[in-house]
């Protein structure tokens, strides 16, 4: 007996050490992946404060307007490294008269490792002896300290999205407005729930508690990964730690899956790998489906014009929505 509860907590510690060493993985290769995408899309020319000043030393206080006609071509683009960025496509949103970034999101291949991983692990569980002996003896220990059940999984699922719109709210800007941002995450719920619902009745697998056969996979987890990888999508670029606070509710939701004995391990590792596979898809199809839901062809136009008044030289910028 003692051999065997010896052995129980030995399988539920590799679990866990396996979960946190792919979770570990996943934020350095997000880590990184940011840190390439800003040193690949930099023009040293927009940073070099040297063509700020080499322009406006160009323009004499009497020949001023005269010359910076050379400057300024029709589109407005004279002083491009200034007001445009040529890498990006920046197209009008009258939703909120905001411009906004359209360029293509393209996932690296390494997006999709964390979620390859942990869907692996899940379908591995199913018919994998060791695997299946981990589920019964994840489950027998739950039993065993008789862990305390509790609904808040049903809440917790959705905290990271909440937190979106309410830092939003409060001023704190993610990386979309409010109309794309809600097309992205709808999006990542109808992928998630095309993925989730139909493997349920396919694979059949009995809960925990012998309630139903549509363990396979946690459709909770999915939701509530599904929302930290969009919360970590809209402020990864502003605030990386930040970015990942969402993660610990859903950890908390999976998690209290297995309390509650409605799911086994391998659904939940499972279920986490489909809602963060959902969310990458979503964002990597919104340009698609922006442009189907909302076309709008308008674009952004910036200008800038200098001026004397009053014996001063100056730049004035006008930038129309």
């Amino acid at each position: 007996m003692i051999h065997m509860k010896q052995k129980q907590r030995a399988h539920l510690f590799v679990c866990h050490l396996l979960i946190s060493i792919l979770f570990l993985l996943d934020a350095t290769i997000a880590k990184s992946q940011i840190t390439t995408e800003v040193s690949a899309h930099i023009n040293p020319s927009e940073h070099n404060p040297s063509v700020f000043k080499t322009n406006i030393a160009t323009i004499g206080t009497t020949d001023g307007i005269t010359n910076s006609s050379h400057l300024l071509s029709a589109d407005s683009t004279g002083l491009s490294p200034l007001v445009n960025r040529t890498n990006k496509t920046t197209k009008l949103n009258r939703f909120f008269h905001t411009g906004i970034d359209e360029t293509t999101y393209r996932p690296h291949l390494t997006s999709f490792i964390v979620p390859t991983a942990f869907i692996g692990f899940g379908v591995a569980s199913l018919s994998i002896n060791g695997l299946k002996n981990l589920n019964l003896s994840t489950k027998d220990e739950i039993s065993e300290h008789q862990l305390k059940h509790s609904n808040l999984d049903n809440y917790s699922q959705y905290v990271p999205v909440a937190m979106v719109y309410g830092l939003n709210a409060l001023g704190v800007q993610g990386k979309h407005n409010f109309k794309d941002r809600t097309v992205i995450y709808l999006t990542s719920q109808l992928i998630s729930g095309a993925m989730v619902l139909p493997l349920k009745h396919i694979v059949k697998e009995i809960r925990p508690d012998s309630s139903n056969n549509l363990s396979f996979p946690s459709g909770h987890t999915a939701t509530a990964f599904s929302s930290a990888q969009f919360m970590f999508h809209e402020y990864r670029d502003s605030n990386f730690w930040l970015s990942i606070s969402g993660y610990p509710f859903a950890i908390f939701t999976g998690t209290y899956r297995a309390i509650n004995n409605k799911h086994w391990v391998g659904d939940v590792v499972a279920g986490a790998g489909f809602g963060i596979l959902a969310t990458e898809l979503a964002y990597w199809v919104h340009p698609k489906i922006n442009h189907l839901l909302f076309k709008d062809d308008k674009t952004t136009s910036a200008t800038i014009m200098p001026f004397y008044q009053n014996k001063h030289f100056g730049l004035s910028y006008a930038k129309q929505f």
